[in-house]
């Protein structure tokens, strides 16, 4: 089983103390989006790789060697000042987090994730390009892949447009984006890909791969695993993974994020965590059903 560390919340920046009980426990129990009484337990025996999704790597860096586990990191890293997301440490502090982390786990298994791009009269192309270049200077020799995608018209987004004001990515900026970003990348040794995206800018430059692929996830842990299922509209091939977070319980509040919409519930489910419960929020109901959850 892959765990997913967490692309519902980024617990790594806010409840690595909590994450860390439950390695140390040796189980994680996740009540089910959709069916609030069903616990699924998951026991750390069963897990092969854990991918770690943050924007802020810091809380976590000297704990990593207690986690015995094959890791993978993906480590967001945008140019967009406080109006845009308001609770990340300086971006300086970031980078020579990113260094750390791959010196920990190793260069081949961390991955930056420059997203989502959106393009405003505060954050022109220009912009970026600069942004992406000098990103790329920074973390030569400490990583090897880069991931990007663009804004998606999620409810958090429609929420926040007077902040975004964000404008349709037309052609051209596409093939901007793509040869600019290319050859960045390739000047220092990397690779960049889109994420689940239509324009993939292969045609620029770009390598056509999953953020999670089969191949890669055979190579750290030396067992095949199945693609997540494909509901309509989803064109992700990543592996299957198990996400142990909770929506709207991430206190960066970035002005695009797709897992938070409700301010005030992220505030409630911050308050209702407990480090020491099972759950990453509240904890256990006598009428609850849980069930183990086995690869």
């Amino acid at each position: 089983m892959i765990l997913m560390v967490s692309g519902r919340t980024d617990i790594v920046a806010f409840y690595s103390k909590w994450f860390m009980k439950r390695v140390e426990e040796g189980f994680i129990d996740v009540r089910n989006p959709f069916n609030p009484k069903l616990i699924s337990r998951i026991n750390f025996d069963d897990i092969d790789l854990i991918m770690f999704c943050t924007k802020n790597p810091i809380p976590i860096l000297k704990k990593l060697p207690k986690i015995k586990k094959p890791i993978l990191f993906h480590i967001t890293l945008t140019p967009y000042k406080k109006e845009i997301e308001p609770n990340l440490p300086p971006k300086g502090h970031i980078i020579e987090a990113i260094k750390k982390v791959s010196e920990i786990v190793g260069i081949n298994n961390v991955a930056v994730r420059y997203d989502p791009i959106f393009i405003s009269d505060n954050y022109p192309l220009e912009y970026h390009k600069k942004a992406f270049d000098n990103m790329c200077k920074l973390l030569d020799g400490h990583v090897k892949k880069i991931i990007v995608s663009f804004i998606d018209d999620y409810k958090n987004v429609r929420n926040n447009m007077k902040t975004l004001k964000y404008k349709n990515i037309t052609e051209e900026i596409y093939k901007e984006i793509g040869t600019s970003f290319s050859k960045s990348a390739s000047a220092h040794n990397m690779t960049v890909q889109t994420c689940f995206e239509n324009r993939n800018l292969v045609e620029y430059g770009f390598i056509q791969e999953d953020c999670l692929s089969k191949e890669l996830a055979y190579i750290m842990t030396g067992k095949k695993f199945r693609k997540q299922t494909i509901r309509k509209g989803n064109k992700c091939h990543c592996v299957a993974m198990a996400d142990i977070g909770v929506y709207n319980s991430c206190k960066h509040f970035c002005k695009y994020c797709y897992a938070n919409y409700d301010e005030r519930k992220v505030n409630e489910n911050y308050k209702n965590h407990d480090p020491n419960s099972s759950l990453l929020v509240g904890h256990l109901e006598k009428d609850d059903i849980i069930k183990e959850r086995k690869a």
